[in-house]
């Protein structure tokens, strides 16, 4: 087989895969009902369809130059995503609009209550 036929294959699955988990984590953010679903759609397929796109692209390009690009593509993305996910569960559990049925484990009540009695007894009577 011809190295640019075998190239242009293994981009095309690259770019479908890629597409296909992009399209996945937007479809889970319109049919999702809890945040945290949401949350986890918005982060994961996301990501991880990002990979496959710039892998199909570093694949193509066949050029060194490129790859230190798409790295840092990549971790810019892997390390902001995760990150924004993590302000927007906070929030979301802090204003409580969240569905405390759906979780397994609450590890974050003792430490949002402790941060609620900290600032209830910060706050001085105004005279």
């Amino acid at each position: 087989m011809d190295w640019i036929l075998v190239r242009d294959v293994i981009v095309s699955v690259l770019m479908i895969v890629g597409c296909l988990m992009s399209l996945g984590a937007a479809i889970g953010l319109l049919r999702f009902g809890d945040i945290l679903s949401r949350m986890h759609a918005a982060t994961k397929p996301q990501v991880l369809g990002l990979a496959c796109l710039l892998a199909a692209v570093a694949v193509h390009q066949s050029m060194w130059s490129w790859l230190p690009i798409l790295v840092l593509i990549f971790v810019l993305q892997a390390l902001t995503a995760p990150v924004s996910a993590h302000m927007v569960g906070r929030a979301a559990y802090r204003s409580k609009h969240l569905d405390s049925g759906t979780l397994v484990s609450d590890d974050l009540a003792e430490v949002v209550q402790y941060a609620e009695e900290a600032a209830g007894k910060s706050e001085a009577p105004k005279k």
